[in-house]
């Protein structure tokens, strides 16, 4: 019931993107950022120098820093460890008791650590939005637009992208800021967002909002995105 470990996988690049049903394009005046789940424990299975997660940490470092300069609200979550067995829930039946309650697992990141201004949710379900006050934050801050970063492409990401649009929330799967199981998986998770819930995009198209949104940024956020 542990995570399995996940094989090396190439990130789907702008022209691997799927179709989208959604006609959306996301406003800088209108969305938030979303790092799901970047934690030691989640991203412990990838291979550390191996496609995909260097990659996605570099995509979601520079979307993060674009998104501070251009005034637009980024949301973290992360898991806390020695979660009750009751407070799990069913969660433990498929994936046993989860992560300890230990920097090793707990904490994000440092790559991509959390900045004063942020606000970082504690996860409880797959969606980011069970038992967070995640959409009154967003609300709060005229937001109506999500772009979701993080693992995993097909569990959590996916849940929440669902759940957001269910709260008439346009979401936006940014496709090589995310990572998987599996090349597989990943693909799966994009085609169904864009197929039933919202927009799949790169991060170069997520930067370039960003950037005409602030644009005496530096180039310090470019990571070779597709």
């Amino acid at each position: 019931m542990a995570l399995p470990t996940i094989p090396a996988y190439t990130l789907p690049d702008a022209e691997a993107l799927p179709n989208t049903r959604a006609p959306w394009q996301p406003d800088a005046a209108r969305c938030a950022l979303l790092v799901h789940d970047m934690q030691r424990y989640f991203c412990a299975p990838y291979p550390v120098d191996l496609s995909p997660l260097p990659a996605v940490i570099a995509h979601i470092s520079a979307l993060v820093i674009a998104a501070r300069a251009a005034s637009i609200p980024v949301f973290y979550t992360a898991q806390k460890g020695n979660q009750l067995r009751a407070d799990r829930g069913l969660q433990a039946d498929l994936w046993g008791p989860g992560m300890h309650a230990t920097p090793e697992h707990e904490e994000i990141l440092p790559a991509l650590a959390p900045a004063p201004q942020d606000i970082v949710l504690v996860k409880h379900r797959y969606s980011a939005f069970q038992r967070s006050n995640l959409e009154t934050l967003m609300r709060a801050r005229g937001r109506d637009q999500l772009l979701i970063t993080g693992v995993y492409a097909h569990i959590g990401c996916l849940a929440t992208a669902a759940e957001a649009f269910q709260r008439d929330i346009q979401p936006f799967a940014v496709a090589d800021a995310q990572a998987d199981f599996s090349r597989e998986k990943h693909d799966m998770a994009m085609r169904w967002v864009g197929d039933c819930a919202g927009g799949v995009i790169g991060t170069q198209h997520a930067l370039d909002m960003m950037r005409r949104a602030a644009p005496d940024m530096t180039a310090q956020g470019d990571a070779g995105c597709s």
